[in-house]
């Protein structure tokens, strides 16, 4: 499955940007293209992931297992599969429009956008997260505030702040980027810039033909002991997915 799913739960990415960093209005631009590097890294044009989520807290640890689909910018599907409990409950995400599944009630809801930003299934993600929303893309404007070397790669800071009138929830959002479009952090700021929660990258492996960030963990601040993580255990991109996938009726009583 943003803000960042995940920013995933679910699983979706990319090719690399062309740098020419100048003044002004260049910097910005290249600043855009930086997030839309990750964004495309994360999900490409199509993809399907295998994720495991571990959803940490003080005295007691949940994991699960589910499956993700995604297609261009607004398609999405994330089912669960394990644990047995958990099994079939499923969030599909098409444009700004988000249904929730719940097999024991064999019910499909529509949240209200003002719930997207709410916790995903009890963990440190938003639902937001779980499709990669693209908010930080279209409602902020960007500039690189900074740069730095890792593991052979220049990584740039991009600071990201709401354009006016914007409906988001965050005051600031602030992502570290690689040169080749691998998001390595995404920090999140309210209204008054104090840090709400961030998002690490603490594994970057090759899989599915591209380097990507295998392993992610949301921490929220000031709650000690307290963290989600997202290994990504299986993923393809690029791949034909039929249209059925993400329709209601799928999302109910799935075919694949």
């Amino acid at each position: 499955m943003k803000q960042l799913i995940a920013k995933g739960a679910a699983a979706v990415v990319l090719g690399a940007a062309t740098l020419a960093f100048s003044a002004g209005a260049g910097l910005a631009a290249d600043a855009t293209a930086l997030l839309r590097a990750a964004f495309d890294n994360w999900r490409a044009n199509s993809s399907e992931s295998t994720v495991t989520m571990t959803i940490h807290r003080p005295g007691w640890e949940r994991h699960l297992t589910m499956k993700g689909w995604t297609q261009g910018h607004d398609k999405a599907l994330v089912r669960f599969t394990a644990p047995a409990k958990d099994a079939g409950n499923a969030t599909l995400k098409l444009g700004k429009t988000t249904l929730i599944f719940n097999p024991k009630l064999n019910q499909v809801i529509k949240l209200p956008a003002s719930m997207l930003a709410q916790s995903w299934m009890g963990s440190d993600f938003s639902y937001n997260d779980l499709s990669k929303a693209e908010d930080i893309l279209t409602e902020y404007t960007h500039k690189i505030v900074g740069s730095g070397h890792a593991g052979g790669h220049t990584v740039y800071t991009v600071e990201a702040l709401p354009k006016p009138g914007a409906p988001v929830v965050w005051g600031k959002q602030q992502a570290k980027v690689r040169d080749d479009g691998v998001l390595l952090q995404e920090t999140f700021f309210d209204q008054d810039m104090k840090v709400v929660r961030q998002m690490t990258t603490d594994k970057v492996g090759r899989i599915g033909g591209r380097d990507y960030p295998v392993v992610v963990t949301m921490r929220p601040a000031n709650k000690k002991g307290q963290w989600t993580q997202l290994v990504t255990t299986q993923a393809r991109f690029n791949i034909p997915i039929p249209a059925y996938v993400f329709t209601r009726s799928n999302l109910q009583n799935p075919r694949d």
